[in-house]
């Protein structure tokens, strides 16, 4: 083999070396074909190393599977999205709709041929429009889409491999004092001007007593809760996770109302407001609060077991987390600290 610059010589079975730049090529046979890989390195060991990587590569790729194009990828992953629930799902084929809309280097491209500075600079127009969660979600998702391709043998290695997510700013958290709930409680259990204001306020006030998500509301049927043995029965639909929660104190007179009521019964749904986002605005706004959220009423809650001396795991059991209050550790750790400090002042002198 030569060339009209230098020529090409056999160095060690499958490597073969350049004699004008000195560098090595990996050459060997995959899939009824010749593969030529530079190598890009003049150190005959690291150029072994190389070699031997290229060829373990290469045989993590199906031949057959190596001829997918993207339209074929995206189409295999949006098959994929079924697993997902509808939020999630919702999320990832609005990504799907983009990339269709704003890939600028063809559809018929196949998957292997597709490089990392192709998928960073169809993201970088999409960096300037949004804000890092989201961005970080771009990035989150295109990931999921070629690690399918690595698990159909279509590559040996992500093109999206080394890109990093954006690092998120520290959010500003508003978490609600037991004063603020009742305050919030009080204005929409008053408004006149809505069908559903007692419905409302009694999703509100469980969410804040039992430290429960809104999507594990929108389940809770009658026959979840066990008054008798003080248990509820919950699903977190995010980690598609079962738990089950004790009937807090302070929850037990107002699930025993429900009942006498004829709230909690088998079959129906204990609550009958999915949403009490528009309550909460209006309530936050007239009484001159930040804008709590559903998500601050479980914060309230997760504050309270921190402040009461709860450990971290129980509290994450009660959240249907599974990381053993690793989350809720992180997360709530400066609360602990801010309450021992403030016990601690209590202590004088005997």
């Amino acid at each position: 083999m030569s060339s009209k610059r230098g020529r090409y010589s056999r160095v060690a079975e499958n490597l073969w070396r350049y004699s004008t730049s000195k560098a090595y090529f990996a050459v060997f046979r995959h899939a009824k074909r010749v593969v030529w890989k530079n190598l890009k390195t003049t150190d005959r060991e690291l150029a072994s190393r190389r070699l031997k990587e290229e060829m373990e590569k290469a045989g993590k790729v199906d031949a057959a599977a190596g001829k997918m194009t993207l339209a074929e990828l995206i189409r295999l992953y949006e098959e994929s999205l079924e697993k997902f629930d509808g939020k999630t799902r919702a999320s990832r084929k609005s990504f799907i709709k983009q990339l269709r809309a704003t890939w600028k280097h063809g559809f018929d491209v196949l998957v292997r041929d597709i490089t990392p500075a192709q998928v960073e600079l169809w993201l970088a127009p999409h960096r300037q429009r949004m804000k890092k969660v989201s961005f970080n979600e771009y990035i989150r998702v295109v990931k999921h889409l070629f690690q399918l391709a690595l698990a159909s043998k279509v590559i040996a290695e992500s093109p999206a491999s080394g890109i990093k997510s954006l690092r998120k700013e520290d959010p500003e958290r508003h978490t609600p004092t037991a004063e603020q709930v009742q305050a919030i409680l009080s204005h929409i259990r008053r408004n006149q001007y809505s069908d559903h204001a007692q419905d409302t306020a009694d999703l509100v006030e469980f969410m804040a007593l039992a430290g429960v998500g809104m999507a594990e509301c929108d389940t809770l049927r009658g026959e979840h809760i066990d008054l008798e043995n003080g248990r509820i029965a919950l699903h977190r639909s995010k980690t598609d996770t079962a738990f089950t929660i004790p009937v807090f104190p302070q929850v037990k007179p107002f699930l025993d109302r429900l009942k006498a009521s004829g709230r909690i019964a088998v079959g129906k749904p204990v609550f009958k407001v999915r949403d009490p986002k528009k309550a909460l605005i209006a309530a936050c706004t007239r009484l001159k609060y930040p804008n709590f959220s559903s998500r601050s009423l479980r914060r309230h809650f997760i504050t309270r077991c921190v402040e009461l001396g709860i450990d971290f795991k129980t509290i994450a059991a009660w959240q249907g987390h599974r990381d053993g209050g690793v989350l809720i550790a992180k997360t709530y750790s400066h609360l602990r600290s801010e309450h021992s400090d403030a016990m601690a002042k209590r202590i004088v002198a005997a």
